[in-house]
């Protein structure tokens, strides 16, 4: 596997990582995304992907389950995750989906961090602010 230094911060990823957007929940559980994350780990993998709004969040859970069931030293893998799109589209929807306000990323980063059962992610994905096309 080859890697490659995250920008400036001196992290080596994997040139490939191992992502788990339509898959975990919906078609992978716990005991598979244990194998699929080992398979991945024994070829050089160390980079894992997922996002708050995976599966409604279940996604993180899957993938934090099997992190705990594999017992990795913490400095061997990097998790990335990914804000902006929210989980709940009950009621309002103002500071709860498609934002990156302060308090909408405080409260869905201690989720992320419940559901991935970490105590910190490694790098934290959001998306470029839309271009403005008013006049």
């Amino acid at each position: 596997m080859q890697y490659r230094r995250l920008g400036c911060s001196g992290l080596q990823v994997s040139e490939l990582s191992l992502g788990s957007w339509v898959t975990y929940h919906n078609q992978v559980n716990v005991a598979a995304a244990h194998e699929l994350m080992a398979a991945a780990f024994d070829a050089g993998i160390n980079f894992f992907d997922n996002a708050e709004v995976y599966a409604g969040g279940e996604s993180e859970t899957v993938m934090g389950k099997a992190l705990k069931a594999l017992n990795w030293p913490r400095l061997n893998y990097i998790v990335s995750t990914k804000f902006f799109w929210g989980l709940h589209n009950d009621g309002p929807t103002a500071n709860k989906k498609d934002t990156l306000n302060c308090k909408y990323l405080n409260q869905a980063m201690d989720g992320s961090l419940q559901r991935l059962g970490l105590d910190f992610i490694d790098l934290n994905l959001l998306p470029s602010p839309r271009p403005s096309y008013a006049h």
